[in-house]
């Protein structure tokens, strides 16, 4: 078989790459690149998905020596029993597909589902209308049960083929309670470019319509991948809660009716940048964040008294103004409408303030459990120092804080570590100090200047780009006896546990949390002690 960029062939799916793209292997006319080593049935592609690094991005510049490349690493290792391999977006295990190729290279390519010829036994009908559009739910087409054993085989995948790593205690997955309606805050777009549905423009035979489409220059929902300026119009999603599709309708409508433009981030001009819902699980507590360009008190306060009116559930509505080129969903300055410009949510035993720009874990039930796996990995003893990096919000210092003599949580962002002393004083404890610290340099000065006892734990949860490698070399140079890895990228976790075992440090155990069902991302807890 010839294989070539933008031909479609006809395939058949066998297995399963990180993040969510089936594999097919076929002969090809001519391979190159034989002699390459061949990996039997376990693959894993690593592109590092760059969504929630903009809160903690690294600006180490020579970090690419240590950092996962996002397109080559794993797809270089891939010439299985001799055989070409494709990574096929849409694809699951089982599976006969027709599938267009997107990318070639000499040992793999990349293609996208055109049609299903032959569909796997574990797929199901998407709840979604938009699914496969917007990308918010990249596998609500696949059974739970089954994304849960995807994501636990990919963690191991990963481990195996880019670190080396066997020996080792691999727990089973921490499945999700709720596999809908599970995320407390969602981040909705507003643009001056609609998306326009195929079904606008087609009937179901694929026949042009011959129709005017109308609101073409507004919308409110989510960007579609890869086309930053574009929005997919959004009636109903099934990622937070009936009420905030509601809302979201609610100020489509409102604005629209008022003439209000979208901001473009090519002319720089309009009002609306984005809508921001955020709601508690235990407390119902229900904020609304209108991101917008500039200030117009007349008009948001008009907002604010049409949204309560509608949805008494509604406890607080602030307006960030961001005065901004940059397309982000926080502003220079907020300003609330309608109640304390706060809501509030527990985990575990304990309550957590969180304001409108506040880091806090998305799904709050499996937070918990997330927090209590770290907790049973670490084995605390009550004489226990602790440096918790990454720290956030404060919300692991403060789960951990019964358990230990003293929790020392260092973060780099101002906002976060002001929200944490907040917490701190909300749940009356003592025993935790919060401590700004840049983790992209070396935070061992900082250990010195505040003349910190050494740690016996150290608890590290870094954003998706992992840790910078100064931090891991701190962390050799404290030498703590154990070390808990919370990571919602197991790919840069085993970049950074290998560097760790090269230290002195043995992995000992691993055990996948499924925060984010529909989604092939996943959060692992590694444990490392000290050999």
């Amino acid at each position: 078989m010839k294989i070539k960029k933008g031909e479609s062939i006809r395939l058949k799916i066998n297995g399963y790459a990180f993040e969510g793209k089936g594999i097919a292997k076929v002969e090809i006319e001519n391979p190159q690149n034989t002699n390459v080593k061949i990996s039997e049935n376990k693959i894993s592609e690593n592109k590092i998905s760059e969504n929630k690094i903009s809160e903690n991005k690294i600006s180490e510049n020579k970090i690419s020596e240590n950092k996962i490349s996002e397109n080559k690493t794993n797809e270089n290792k891939i010439a299985q029993n001799k055989k070409f391999v494709v990574f096929v977006e849409g694809a699951y295990p089982g599976d006969e597909v027709i599938a267009r190729i997107t990318k070639k290279r000499s040992s793999y390519a990349n293609a996208k589902v055109e049609k299903i010829i032959v569909p796997a036994t574990d797929r199901i009908e998407p709840k979604c209308k938009y699914f496969r559009i917007c990308g918010g739910c990249k596998q609500q087409d696949l059974h739970y049960e089954k994304q849960a054993e995807f994501k636990q085989q990919q963690v191991k995948e990963l481990f195996l083929h880019m670190g080396g790593l066997e020996n080792y205690i691999s727990e089973p997955i921490l499945k999700a309670e709720r596999i809908y309606f599970y995320r407390n805050k969602m981040e909705f777009s507003f643009a001056d470019k609609r998306w326009i549905m195929k079904s606008e423009i087609e009937n179901d035979e694929g026949i042009k319509k011959d129709v005017e489409i109308k609101n073409r220059d507004f919308a409110l929902g989510m960007h579609i991948p890869r086309i930053f300026d574009k929005v997919l119009d959004l009636e109903e999603c099934f990622l937070q809660s009936e009420i905030s599709a509601e809302i979201v309708n609610l100020s489509r409508q409102f604005f629209v009716s008022k003439n209000i433009k979208a901001y473009s981030t090519k002319t720089h001009t309009g009002f609306l940048r984005n809508l921001v819902i955020r709601q508690s699980h235990f407390t119902k507590d229900l904020m609304v964040n209108i991101v917008t360009a500039s200030e117009n008190e007349k008009l948001m306060q008009e907002y604010s008294e049409k949204l309560v009116k509608k949805f008494p559930e509604i406890t607080t509505i602030i307006n960030n103004v961001n005065l901004k080129k940059a397309q982000v969903a926080i502003g220079d300055f907020e300003k609330t409408y309608f109640g304390t410009g706060k809501i509030y949510d527990s985990i575990g035993d304990y309550k957590f303030r969180i304001s409108a720009n506040s880091f806090f874990q998305t799904n709050t039930l499996q937070a918990e459990k997330l927090y209590s796996t770290a907790v049973e990995f670490a084995e605390f003893q009550k004489d226990d120092i602790v440096y918790d990096l990454y720290s956030g919000a404060g919300t692991i210092s403060i789960f951990i804080s019964g358990y230990v003599k003293k929790v020392y949580a260092l973060e780099n962002v101002e906002a976060a570590v002001t929200d944490a002393s907040a917490n701190l004083k909300l749940n009356q404890i003592e025993n935790v100090e919060f401590i700004q610290a840049d983790l992209n340099h070396s935070f061992l000065p900082i250990v010195e200047q505040n003349q910190l006892p050494m740690p016996d734990v150290i608890i590290a949860d870094p954003p998706r780009s992992g840790m910078n490698p100064k931090t891991v070399k701190d962390i050799l140079k404290l030498s703590p006896k154990t070390l808990v890895y919370v990571s919602c990228n197991p790919a840069t976790q085993v970049r950074d546990i290998k560097l760790l075992i090269e230290g002195g440090f043995k992995l000992i155990k691993t055990k996948p949390v499924d925060m984010f069902p529909q989604t092939f991302h996943i959060e692992n807890v590694a444990l490392l002690r000290r050999t």
